[in-house]
């Protein structure tokens, strides 16, 4: 089945902001075995809307329309869309319903006159309840074409469409499509796929396909089958291959779980505390470590040490370290970790220190170099890059790194 998805804001169009909503929708209908053969980017203009909606409709068997159901005017998407498919307006009682009790437990009591135009919906069509704002999403169906209108917000359209939408797709595939993800770390994109070219190369069910991340390479494979079952024992021997060729560099095989999310639940499991010690990077590691939900459990402190002085008062970095190597070294990057062990008392300390430009650097030490240590156990791994790209890619990539480091080092001691 194909299926097309229309974007509609004129935010969008002028840039002020990026549209999210379109990745995260094509993955997931490339997840279902859909096919999306175009993409379109519409402003909040009535005629041009109804010109997008109704050539969609021609092309494709399903159109995803984002955004434009809010009650202000220039909220066109269910007017325009109902009326190019010929549905006629009607009041929604269970969403008018929802709405005052929406407004009654939240911080404005008085519900502003326009806002009960989203009760309004087309008449027949599917209501999906929206359990994070007072936009429903909409299903209309006609002529073996389907409309699903889904509001802009990433936070309401994300579960929106994965509880009530993902639901009503799948069961329009006669096939059972089902993926499997292998993440990996400390391996580029291009290595990755030499490593998995013969694979690639004689794929027909399961397919493998790999995409690239900041520091990271995701592994794709997916099958198609008549039933979950059988589309499981399809994955199977090519997942094992690939885990067999990967190893350590892989750290999780679960869709939704991030690097620092695998980091973590590795503290855990083998009870151990851990702090940062950062100076290029300014809090971004403890930040993606703060992120994960229980990270408190076994986070104990993050520093940040960007100054000679400030590395020298928090961490105990030797003032003879700093004056004969300097900031960015191997050695200012080991104290900097064992200097947090020590003012913590925590088990693992990361350490980041380096130069992420675009000023700064020299022949001997360029805008790029970082050095990277993780202390634990009285052992201590440093590792340097010279990592390309604009300050903020370099300090991001630097994270990543130390993270991945991180969870080497835990596997070094653990697991070796």
């Amino acid at each position: 089945m194909v299926v097309e998805l229309i974007s509609v804001g004129t935010e969008l169009l002028l840039g002020n902001i990026v549209n999210t909503n379109a990745q995260f929708l094509a993955e997931k209908c490339a997840l279902l075995g859909l096919s999306m053969y175009n993409q379109v980017v519409v402003g909040d203009n009535q005629e041009r809307l109804t010109d997008t909606i109704k050539t969609a409709l021609k092309r494709s068997d399903i159109v995803i329309l984002t955004g434009g159901l809010g009650p202000t005017e220039d909220d066109l998407t269910k007017e325009v869309c109902a009326q190019a498919m010929g549905f006629a307006l009607v009041e929604d009682k269970h969403t008018r319903e929802r709405m005052e009790e929406y407004f009654k437990n939240g911080i404005y009591k008085k519900i502003p006159e326009n806002n009960w135009k989203q009760a309004i919906v087309p008449d027949g069509a599917i209501v999906l309840d929206n359990d994070n704002g007072t936009a429903p999403g909409l299903i209309l169906e006609k002529f073996g074409k389907s409309a699903i209108l889904l509001p802009g917000p990433p936070n309401e359209l994300y579960p929106l469409f994965m509880n009530k939408v993902y639901p009503y797709l799948q069961k329009l595939q006669p096939e059972v499509i089902l993926s499997k993800m292998v993440k990996i770390c400390g391996i580029g994109e291009s290595q990755v796929e030499t490593m998995v070219l013969d694979l690639i190369d004689k794929q027909t069910n399961p397919t493998i396909a790999t995409y690239a991340k900041t520091g990271e390479v995701h592994v794709r494979i997916t099958a198609k089958a008549s039933d979950e079952e059988e589309a499981k024992k399809l994955i199977k021997p090519v997942l094992k291959e690939v885990k067999n060729r990967f190893g350590d560099h892989i750290y999780s095989t679960k869709e939704e779980e991030s690097l620092e999310e695998a980091v973590v639940n590795l503290l855990k499991k083998y009870e151990l505390t851990v702090c940062t010690a950062e100076s290029c990077t300014g809090g971004m590691l403890a930040g993606r470590l703060v992120n994960v939900p229980g990270v408190s459990d076994v986070f104990r402190e993050g520093f940040i040490t960007y100054s000679n002085k400030s590395k020298r008062k928090l961490l105990d970095v030797s003032k003879s370290t700093l004056k004969k190597y300097g900031a960015v070294s191997q050695q200012t990057a080991k104290e900097m970790a064992m200097g947090g062990v020590l003012a913590t008392d925590s088990d693992v300390c990361v350490a980041i220190t380096g130069l992420a430009g675009p000023d700064g650097g020299t022949d001997e030490k360029p805008v790029g170099l970082v050095y990277i240590a993780c202390y634990m156990k009285d052992k201590v791994w440093v590792e340097h890059y010279q990592f390309k790209g604009n300050r903020g890619k370099i300090r991001e990539q630097s994270v990543v790194k130390a993270l991945d480091l991180l969870r080497r080092s835990i596997l070094d001691n653990y697991c070796s």
